[in-house]
């Protein structure tokens, strides 16, 4: 299934993209599902999954009852511990949804969407409107990131067999974990890995939203270094609310240059940017906003590859120094990084990279991980790690 992921600096007109993307591509004989968390004038305002139009869907996110859902499950797998300390069960009308609960909330909404009992209706194209870029760009981080924290938490390959738990426990003096503990573990672990495979997918692309101006144009050449660490795709970039040239007041004349300058930018950059024009007011319903797409097919999604998991976006060269010592040099397109802004350290299998307000913890190839880092530079946008093989890893021969 075909994935468009929608995103922009804050107050660009994200969700109003993204529901005009979905309007346009049923309007074309698609089935799109769209995800929101934000509510959409004309559209239904139940939770959904509900129709809106011919062939399209639309789900929009209710975190705060996810988030009491999700903590009274907890509660009464836990009742007889808590029972035992004497715990006063919560009910879930004083239950108030704590930070990050909307973003939890959206990963299990496309989780059901992508893979749950949602996918089985027959939808051909998902469109989810995403937080504000920062935000977006961490959350798609986050399914590897937890995936991570797992496996260092609860490593799979340290499970003792169930038959032994006991005598083990007997043995080093304290209680082993519960197994409900492994498998609650498994269950997320599986989640997770079916949330990273949607992102990583070769059919999923993101859709950048932006006012022209100098904020979004700052806002997104910072995004460019955030996109490329995580091998994110943008399939367009959204040009929203364009005023009319030639205007005749001098003021919105003045903003209409503006608006051109930061397009003109931004076209240099080669991002051929899809020019949305200023309706004069907020669209009201279904048909402003497929007004707003028009029928040219400005927001029109195109196609993607086969599924299939994208190739990683960096790769490895071989030096080619004069002393044949064998280095390998590890290259990461990085455009628009700063020098300064760059931090990078090696731990065990990974290289564990930041660039300005973006993270990432990269596994190394099985080569790399027989080779001790040399060196790094950042050049023409392309940060590249030198690695000399380690005699004591992976011991020359000759």
């Amino acid at each position: 299934m075909r994935t468009v992921l929608v995103t922009g600096p804050g107050g660009a007109g994200r969700t109003t993209v993204a529901a005009a993307t979905a309007l346009a591509a049923a309007r074309d004989g698609a089935r799109p599902l769209l995800i929101t968390a934000d509510p959409i004038p004309g559209f239904p305002g139940a939770t959904g999954p509900v129709p809106v139009t011919e062939g399209l869907t639309a789900v929009r996110i209710d975190s705060g009852a996810h988030f009491r859902a999700e903590l009274l499950a907890l509660q009464e797998k836990l009742s007889t511990v808590l029972d035992l300390l004497g715990g006063n069960p919560l009910d879930g009308e004083e239950l108030t949804e704590l930070p990050g609960s909307a973003e939890l909330a959206l990963l299990h909404t496309l989780g059901r969407a992508a893979h749950g009992d949602w996918a089985r209706n027959g939808h051909d194209l998902l469109v989810v409107d995403l937080p504000p870029l920062r935000e977006a760009l961490a959350l798609l981080a986050l399914p590897a990131q937890l995936r991570r924290y797992l496996r260092r938490l609860l490593p799979p390959e340290r499970q003792a067999a169930r038959a032994l738990r006991p005598m083990l426990a007997q043995l080093a003096g304290v209680p082993m974990p519960a197994q409900w503990l492994y498998e609650a573990a498994e269950r997320r672990d599986a989640e997770l890995a079916r949330l990273q495979a949607l992102i990583e997918d070769r059919a999923t692309t993101l859709r950048l939203v932006a006012e022209p101006g100098p904020a979004a144009a700052d806002a997104l050449r910072t995004a460019r270094t955030g996109l490329a660490l995580h091998g994110l795709r943008t399939d367009a970039l959204i040009a929203n609310r364009v005023l009319p040239g030639h205007a005749p007041d001098p003021f919105f004349a003045a903003l209409a240059a503006q608006q051109e300058k930061v397009l003109g930018h931004w076209r240099d950059e080669g991002h051929a940017p899809v020019r949305l024009a200023h309706l004069g007011r907020d669209p009201q319903g279904p048909a402003d906003l497929l007004d707003l797409a028009g029928r040219d097919g400005a927001l029109a999604v195109p196609p993607a590859g086969p599924d299939g998991r994208a190739a990683d976006p960096w790769w490895i060269e071989e030096s080619g120094g004069p002393d044949g010592d064998g280095t390998l040099v590890w290259c990461l397109p990085l455009p628009g990084a700063v020098k300064k802004e760059l931090q990078l350290v090696r731990r065990g299998g990974e290289l564990l990279l930041s660039a300005g307000p973006f993270h990432r913890a990269v596994p190394l190839e099985p080569a790399l991980r027989r080779c001790t880092v040399s060196g790094a530079a950042l050049t023409d946008g392309v940060l590249r790690v030198r690695f000399t093989p380690d005699p004591a890893l992976w011991p020359r021969t000759g």
